[in-house]
């Protein structure tokens, strides 16, 4: 069963929000007026109702929360290793949400344009097969793109993308898998390929509106290849920070991942 917190937070804001408003704006007056006149023994300040005491002093606190998780940044938890080695099993990230433009919460609706994702971003959107479902990945085909995936290696618009072996990868999420530097134009981040495993390959042209995004972990992510192209709409926010690992706590060398840039 999906847990749709956005929506929840949203409803909270306008149910607690409604209460407070409606209450000042007719009931209040009618509990001070029916207040008996003040006295050194009674106070004349009536007492506000339990469900507009509690209304008056969430509203304010869940209504940041929504705005600064709408606008500037959401938390999202790693649940797979499809991004090895750039996040692990465990990692907390934050995601920022207005690089790609101004979006309303749970209709997901951009009211103001700021940007469109760049090669080599990493990404949170809704899986297009299932929008309920968050995924992350890194983009590396825009609008327009001849991509191609062989041998392991990735071209885009005909022209090779430099891979260079780092050794054996020996971390955790991927045993058995070889560690590579990949430069997608200016960015450079590193991948995971294991010899003799399987990997999906084939062309795609990426449509208008559309990326193409792929799994650092290469050949244990579910991606593009598999399922299609990103729509723009499905982009929730570019991944930049990792502010904990819960692994760390069993693990005590995941400690220097908490508050690495994600790149």
């Amino acid at each position: 069963m999906h847990f749709d917190f956005e929506a929840l937070l949203t409803l909270a804001t306008a149910f607690t929000g409604i209460v407070w408003l409606v209450d000042a704006l007719w009931f209040a007056k009618r509990r001070r007026a029916a207040t008996p006149a003040e006295t050194a023994e009674a106070p004349a300040k009536p007492r506000d109702p339990i469900l507009v005491d509690y209304s008056k002093s969430f509203f304010p606190v869940i209504l940041l929360v929504l705005l600064l998780r709408s606008f500037l940044a959401e938390p999202f938890h790693i649940p797979s290793s499809s991004m090895v080695p750039t996040l692990l099993v465990g990692d907390f990230i934050l995601v920022n949400k207005y690089d790609y433009g101004i979006r309303l919460p749970v209709l997901h609706t951009k009211i103001i344009s700021v940007g469109e994702p760049k090669r080599g971003d990493v990404v949170v959107f809704r899986y297009p097969g299932d929008t309920s479902v968050d995924y992350i990945k890194r983009i590396v085909g825009l609008p327009g793109d001849h991509i191609v995936y062989r041998n392991k290696t990735l071209y885009i618009n005909g022209v090779m993308m430099q891979k260079d072996a780092l050794g054996a990868y020996s971390g955790p999420d991927a045993d058995g898998a070889e560690l590579n530097r990949e430069h997608l134009g200016d960015v450079v981040h590193q991948t995971l390929t294991i010899p003799g495993q399987y990997s999906r390959e084939g062309e795609w042209t990426v449509p208008e509106g559309e990326y193409f995004a792929m799994g650092d972990n290469r050949d244990n992510s579910s991606d593009s290849r598999y399922w299609g192209f990103v729509p723009e709409q499905n982009l929730v926010g570019k991944a930049f920070f990792i502010w904990m690992n819960i692994d760390a706590f069993k693990d005590s060398s995941l400690w220097h991942r908490v508050g690495n840039t994600i790149h």
